[in-house]
């Protein structure tokens, strides 16, 4: 099993959760976090890291965020690994709690 990001990364793009990760499996885009599938070793460290609450269990994504499943593998063979910590965006907390955000995802 791996852990996912889901739609409440767009535009938040906190990074509290790469800096706990011992195999380096987090990729930055423009916007989004990704977690690879095939490195993710599922040690539960990341998820209580993420101010917005944008990470589960794969087996705990919600019926209507299943598309994040193959949208972090996807993205995290093409997005550059990120290992420390960044400033937010300006407007993070803004953009945090708000639905459907994937019409915003920048690749």
């Amino acid at each position: 099993m791996t852990f996912i990001v889901l739609d409440n990364c767009i535009k938040c793009k906190y990074t509290d959760c790469v800096e706990v990760c011992p195999v380096d499996c987090f990729h930055e885009g423009p916007n989004f976090l990704a977690i690879d599938p095939d490195e993710c070793i599922d040690c539960t460290l990341c998820e209580p890291e993420c101010p917005a609450e944008a990470i589960v269990p794969e087996d705990d994504v919600p019926e209507d965020q299943l598309q994040f499943i193959e949208l972090n593998a996807e993205l995290a063979r093409t997005w550059p690994v990120i290992t420390a910590r960044k400033d937010p965006p300006e407007d993070a907390e803004e953009w945090d709690g708000v639905e459907n955000k994937l019409q915003y995802l920048e690749r």
